[in-house]
Parts: C-alpha cells; structure tokens; sequence
C-alpha cells in the first residue's frame, strides 16, 4: 500500500506538517504489520498562508528574514522562502500574510484608512532586487489592508503625488488626493510574478475590495466605506493614464484589499489559481499518481473547501488519476455535506467522531485525534475491503 499524504493546515490549530505528520503516524500505527506500507508526506496550500511554508519544505529551499513594517508601521520580522536548487529556476515565494496580515493587527489597531502593503513590498523588493530570483511567487491571502497595492508600490520605489507634485504618505486616507504617479529611479530586474489567487472581485463596487472583504477587516462605517471607495477609484483612474492599462475590473483585482490590482498594475504580476500554482511547484501529480490512496483535508471542510481550496484539488488530482481520496477534517458543514461527499470517497470529520468533546477540546486535541482515526481507518482498511 503506498499511500500520499497531503493535507492542508487545520486553522489555529496544526500547520500542514503538523497535520500530515499525526496523520501518517497514525497510519503507520493501524496498518498491519505484516503488509508492506509506504507513506508519502506532500503537505499543500491553496496560495494563502502555508503557501510558502509548503514549497520551502518540499523543495528544500531556505527562509529570508528581515525587518519589515506591519500594517500601522511597526517594525516586524517577515521572511521569505528561497528555492535555488531546482536546476530550472531560482524561486522566491512570499505571502503577503507575514507581513501586512491580519493576524498582526488587532482591536483599535485596525484601521483601514491608514493600514498598508509596505511591509510586503519590503519583502517583495529585497526578493526582487536581493535574491538574485528569476520568479516570484505572491500569496494574497489573509490580509488586513485595502491600500490598492500603493504600500507595496511605495516600497518597490514608486512615489504617489498631488496636484502640487507634494509627496503623500501611501495610505488609503490620501488616495483622493493622487494626481501623480512616478516611477522608480532604480527600477527592477525584469523578474516573472506569478499571484496566488482564487477570488475574481473587480477592484470597485458592490462585488469590490472594500464592500465585499472590508467588513471582515474592521470596516468602521458607510462612511468609511465612501472614503475608501473613492480612494481605491482615484488610484484607477491615475494609475490607467499612467501605465496605459486599467486592472480595476479584471477579476481578482479586489483580491486582499486590491492589492491584486496593485501587483498586476505595478509589477505587470499574472493573477494565477493558487492551488495550481502550490501544486506544479510540488509535483503534486506525480505524487498521486504514485499512490495506491490519497489523504487529504484541512481544520474546515465547508462550501469554501469546494471552490477550489486545497483539498478539494488534492481529490480531482486523485479522481483524475483514478485514486480513491479521504478527506479528514475538524468539522464538516452541514450545509456543504453533500457536494462534499460527492468530492471525496470518504470523509472523517472530529466533529463527528467526537462528538463528547467541545469544538475547543477538539481544536486543542488534533494532533492525538487525528493520529487515533487515522490509525483506526487504516486498521480498518488494511484487514477489510474498501
């Protein structure tokens, strides 16, 4: 029995590695003794945060760290990973996420009007001028910003002007006023892009940045909402007399906070699927095709799992290839349970093996819960037909 392992994170409780590791040392203890067992630990992302966690490990690369700015100017350690030893190309992979995410900002801290990408332009800057990288990888998710892409770009070089050529601080609270954009005096190595992402937002309006994912990022009020809009249009509107292009409708330009349109219009970056992108980087494929059984899964498997999240490309990789795939997770969406079913051969959700224990018990547990299900599946499996 060869058997792939490739799991997503479990959120707030397990990185993908942490997963995969309880999940295989489970297997190996239910698996009968006396038949022959090979695992193969592939952890995956779908381009948000793991993204790069998940390449740096399969790829043997090395982190990159440094002083970067968080979303209100503080000094914070982000890093990078570097991949030199593909003999195809130097790859550098960063998420956005170790730097201007929304897990470094919390309560009053989180202002949308002042919040910015200049910490991921930081990281962006050093990979593209430092590393000596001839592609960049950019994971877009988790974000606590709605900047348009104008802190990175301020990082990169770019500076933002009014009507009298006075400098304005990159933030949303000054976008009205831009009337200029110039270029960087230095310019950059005429590097490849690639942005992970799966969202198709246009920049503006009712399906936009700031009406869409602002409220989840401590949008204050209608007013706000205004100001921010407004903001996010003038930078359009500049930024389409100033390159000859306008990204401000291409889908998944809205993505965290716009900084999809900021990366497309600034950087000339490819918005790409994000669980594609992980996967090429991972020969996924190979790797399925070298299983007899695919597990996979992640904290939530639920309607987002379905629209492209990691393991729901782990299980068409699996039927593609005609491999039976399971999917384990921390919950399981009452709502999504069908499409979910018809997604994976089998699912095995704590919430419903464990059902004497409180969500935060289950949260807490994962790693001994997992490694008892995963043990108790492939005792099963291994001594009955499947």
């Amino acid at each position: 029995m060869r058997v792939l392992i490739a799991p997503d994170k479990f959120k707030g409780s397990l990185t993908a590695a942490e997963a995969a590791a309880a999940l295989a040392e489970g297997w190996r203890e239910g698996w009968p003794k006396d038949k022959p067992l090979e695992i193969e630990c592939l952890p995956v992302a779908d381009g948000g945060e793991g993204t790069a966690e998940a390449i740096h490990d399969a790829l043997a690369g090395r982190w990159i760290t440094l002083a970067v700015h968080d979303p209100i100017g503080r000094i914070v350690e982000g890093r990078y990973a570097l991949i030199e030893n593909t003999g195809v190309e130097r790859l550098a992979v960063l998420e956005m996420s170790s730097a201007s995410g929304f897990s470094l900002v919390r309560g009053n801290d989180r202002d949308l009007l002042r919040s910015n990408t200049y910490g991921t332009g930081e990281l962006l800057a050093h990979a593209l001028r430092k590393s000596g990288a001839e592609r960049v990888i950019v994971g877009i998710g988790g974000s606590a910003t709605n900047d348009g892409g104008i802190g990175l770009a301020a990082a990169l070089g770019f500076r933002f002007l009014d009507a009298d050529r006075h400098s304005l601080e990159p933030i949303p609270q000054h976008l009205p006023e831009l009337a200029i954009i110039e270029f960087p005096s230095d310019g950059f190595p005429p590097v490849t892009i690639d942005v992970a992402c799966d969202v198709k937002n246009p920049l503006l309006g009712p399906r936009g940045a700031t009406r869409v994912y602002g409220p989840q990022k401590g949008l204050r009020d209608e007013a706000q909402a205004v100001q921010l809009e407004l903001g996010l249009t003038r930078l359009a509107d500049v930024a389409a007399r100033t390159f000859g292009k306008d990204h401000r409708d291409t889908p998944g330009a809205g993505a965290a906070g716009g900084l999809g349109f900021g990366l497309m219009t600034f950087c000339g970056a490819a918005l790409l699927p994000g669980f594609d992108l992980v996967a090429d980087q991972l020969a996924l494929e190979e790797a399925v095709a070298r299983a007899d059984l695919v597990l996979t899964g992640e904290g939530s498997l639920d309607g987002q799992t379905l629209e492209g999240k990691a393991p729901a490309g782990v299980a068409s990789m699996a039927r593609r290839l005609g491999r039976p795939v399971i999917a384990f997770g921390g919950r399981v969406q009452e709502a999504a349970r069908v499409g979910l079913h018809d997604c994976f051969d089998a699912i095995v959700a704590l919430s419903d093996v464990e059902r004497d224990l409180t969500q935060e018990q289950r949260i807490a547990r994962a790693p001994e819960l997992l490694f008892r299900h995963a043990a108790h599946l492939a005792r099963r499996i291994g001594t009955e037909p499947w």
